[in-house]
């Protein structure tokens, strides 16, 4: 290929087209975050690299072979040098709005709570009545089998197997899950297990204390600290009851959970590396839902109506000892 006007124009396009990319990356100001988040939080965002990588392979396939017929080896190699440090910047600076919302909720969670996290991406879904979800992390980035794994909301499941690249999490709705709980603010322990996909209660847990007395709607419920902290660390936010389902005479008491993870969009979780060194009790909590208000009292005639209540402000899990 001759050194011609064309083939000069083609490739100030090309280049011009991967600066502008980069430049819309920056104009986010999401290169900082995954500077910071790197180094706090291990690999992020593997498969989503790999796809940056992918749309600009071809961008270097077409300069290297325009660049062939030039007979400038010096410039072929700036050139090539280039490209190296562009897909660089691209890898790094790329995300997209969803994610980059995620990946914050996600490092508030971890630091509130003390978390040591490696993030991941999804990127396959078990089949049937398998309640699973497959990470681009493994053995590699430090994963082994029975950490914890939650997103920017909440607890998302267990790891239960690894491989070199990555890693089959079990999620905390499949019918086999038993995470052991604690209720807010009380203490009170129990335990939540998953319920599949059928139609009763789907995307909902299963709640099981001792005492049925402690179940009320609108409780907040965490994570209770596992052996050593395998599988499940403490503190990590579950869900909120919104049914209570006490049984005559029953050993238990029972109610339904909503957990606070999105089973039906996991993308961008949180792998738990290293557990907290001191509980973080209920503090990694969000505010606890609103309680119905009383109705006002019927005023009757010839009387003055009642004076309602005064409100009450709600303190937050966290500021409970």
């Amino acid at each position: 290929m001759r050194d011609t006007r064309r083939s000069r124009l083609a490739l100030a396009i090309a280049l011009a087209a991967a600066l502008v990319l980069i430049a819309v990356s920056y104009q986010n100001k999401s290169s900082s975050l995954i500077t910071s988040a790197r180094s706090f939080a291990g690999p992020v965002f593997g498969g989503a690299e790999r796809a940056v990588a992918s749309v600009t392979r071809p961008v270097g396939r077409f300069l290297g072979a325009g660049m062939a017929g030039t007979g400038s080896s010096a410039q072929t190699a700036a050139m090539q040098r280039q490209l190296i440090a562009i897909r660089s910047e691209l890898s790094q600076a790329r995300l997209t709005r969803a994610e980059y919302r995620q990946l914050g909720r996600l490092l508030a969670v971890s630091g509130r709570g003390g978390y040591r996290v490696i993030a991941a991406s999804a990127i396959g879904f078990g089949q049937g009545y398998q309640q699973t979800v497959t990470l681009d992390a493994g053995r590699g980035d430090g994963i082994r089998p029975q950490q914890t794994v939650l997103d920017g909301e909440g607890l998302v499941g267990q790891v239960v197997s690894v491989s070199a690249r990555t890693c089959t999490v079990m999620l905390a709705t499949d019918p086999s899950s038993v995470v052991g709980v604690r209720l807010a603010p009380g203490g009170q322990v129990g335990w939540v297990t998953g319920q599949g996909r059928g139609p009763a209660g789907a995307g909902l847990l299963k709640l099981q204390v001792l005492d049925p007395s402690a179940l009320k709607n609108g409780e907040q419920v965490v994570t209770a600290a596992s052996v050593r902290d395998r599988p499940f660390v403490p503190g990590v936010p579950v869900g909120v009851i919104v049914s209570v389902r006490n049984k005559a005479g029953g050993l238990t008491g029972q109610a339904l959970v909503r957990p606070y993870a999105s089973f039906g969009a996991i993308d961008v979780v949180g792998i738990v590396v290293s557990p907290p060194r001191h509980d973080p009790r209920f503090s990694v909590l969000p505010p606890p839902p609103p309680r119905p208000s009383p109705s006002p009292s019927t005023s009757t005639s010839g009387s003055a109506p009642a004076s309602p209540a005064p409100s009450r402000s709600l303190r937050g899990p966290g500021t409970h000892k």
